[in-house]
């Protein structure tokens, strides 16, 4: 079982940016998928989430009403959206399988000018 994040880089505020997460071993439709990121200095914290059977989502603070959460079945993976990038979502943004649970490595995010 393995989860792969990409997409990460340099985008300037206001910008916006999609991750892909891609999972091998299972099927993301299977298992509830979340993005989690963690800043240097601070704690990991919840970006959003896409359930299982029902495909519904939820997000976090931060990520509500900038970035959306998808599936696509048959690529096998999840996508982040995210739009309005500010400075303070830089980050390494990690994928979570949430039934195994497994940790993909990460994939960076910086909003700077």
């Amino acid at each position: 079982i393995q989860v792969v994040e990409s997409g990460g880089g340099l985008v300037r505020p206001g910008g916006s940016l999609t991750l892909s997460c891609v999972a091998s071993g299972f099927t993301v439709s299977a298992s509830p998928m979340s993005w989690y990121r963690q800043a240097p200095g601070k704690e990991r914290e919840f970006v959003a989430q896409i359930r299982g059977t029902s495909g519904s989502t939820n997000y976090g603070d931060s990520a509500k009403g900038r970035f959306t959460i998808s599936r696509d079945n048959d690529k096998n993976l999840v996508s982040l959206q995210m739009n309005s990038l500010k400075p303070e979502d830089s980050a390494v943004y990690y994928c979570l399988a949430n039934n195994y649970p497994k940790w993909g490595q990460g994939t960076e995010v910086t909003v700077s000018s």
